[in-house]
């Protein structure tokens, strides 16, 4: 029987470069040698977008979009709404015993969007509560693969805490451990340099992106600013198209020699920029082409099947968690 894997992203908007290279392509590749189960967290985005949620609902459809332009095929990947299989929510208000505040205080990846979203006294439980959503989303699914970004781990350190205390307390081994597997490059810088490529700040290429808006996105990165001629010697540390040039170009040897022509002076941002720019085309246009031939109520189709697979194989995890707890009055 094949591992399960269990992903997936939040409604909020469109997926970016960063997505693509911290995870998606890694469940194209990994769908048929996985069990995939991959989640439109549609509810976890609500933490945070109570008082939008057309914010979400609008987005359901555009995220499944980006999946299969990506090459994720309905036939091997399961995808689903988190908020059409109730278990999820059922099995993440046992686990809200199993786990003190403090210890979701001292999660480092929520303190750090705490942090940057400026949440304060205005930090909804939800929020906070977040990573223990989280272990049920995965353990629900008996998922034992999760591919995430490095700052994901301690997300991923806090599941396996919560499947090892209630495996202890009810004495059962009805829940399996996960293991976080990442990605050659598990976080993508910003186009304007100062963050993480990020929909909230705005500074992504996203994958639906036209070619003129790739274009002025590229065209408008941070290079060098002491490079004021094509003569000058370049710095590459710190220039984002390098930066964009070491994920995406396969040519790692032409790459070495355009690092070195740029340092001792020659080499132009321009001439850099348009390299960048047609092989962002070269992976960007296929996808475009694939997401325009998906019609809305295919996707609606497949969303529709897939959740009902996924709350199948969820309500059977559920029933191993009532027995162990005793919470099975009613069954035969």
């Amino acid at each position: 029987m094949k591992k399960r894997l269990l992903t997936g992203d939040r409604p909020t908007g469109p997926l970016h470069l960063g997505h693509y290279v911290g995870s998606l392509r890694q469940r194209a590749t990994f769908q048929k040698q996985y069990e995939s189960f991959i989640m439109i967290a549609d509810g976890q985005a609500l933490t945070d977008n109570f008082d939008n949620p057309q914010k979400i609902t609008t987005h359901v459809l555009e995220v499944i979009k980006d999946y299969i332009s990506v090459g994720i095929d309905p036939e091997y990947a399961t995808i689903f709404i988190q908020s059409q299989v109730p278990e999820i929510a059922e099995l993440t208000l046992y686990y809200m015993n199993l786990v003190s505040v403090s210890r979701l205080e001292r999660n480092p990846t929520i303190k750090a969007e705490i942090h940057q979203k400026g949440m304060g006294e205005t930090l909804p439980s939800g929020f906070l509560c977040y990573p223990i959503n989280q272990a049920a989303d995965i353990s629900i699914f008996q998922a034992e693969v999760v591919p995430v970004g490095d700052d994901q781990i301690p997300m991923i350190e806090q599941t396996n805490e919560i499947v090892r205390k209630f495996n202890r307390i009810y004495d059962t081994q009805c829940l399996k451990e996960c293991q976080a597997t990442l990605s050659p490059c598990s976080r993508l810088i910003g186009i304007d340099g100062g963050a993480k490529a990020s929909k909230s700040l705005g500074n992504a290429i996203f994958l639906s992106d036209s070619s003129e808006v790739i274009k002025q996105k590229v065209f408008q990165m941070y290079t060098d600013p002491d490079h004021l001629r094509v003569s000058d010697p370049g710095k590459v540390e710190g220039n984002i198209v390098f930066t964009y040039l070491d994920v995406f170009f396969d040519n790692k040897e032409e790459l070495e020699e355009l690092k070195a022509h740029y340092r001792r002076g020659g080499l132009g941002d321009m001439t850099l920029k348009k390299l960048l720019l047609k092989i962002l085309e070269d992976l960007l246009a296929p996808m475009r082409e694939r997401r325009a031939a998906l019609s809305d109520k295919r996707l609606w189709d497949i969303l529709q099947q897939h959740t009902a697979h996924a709350r199948s194989v969820a309500a059977a995890t559920m029933r191993e968690v009532r027995e162990a707890i005793g919470l099975n009055y009613f069954s035969s």
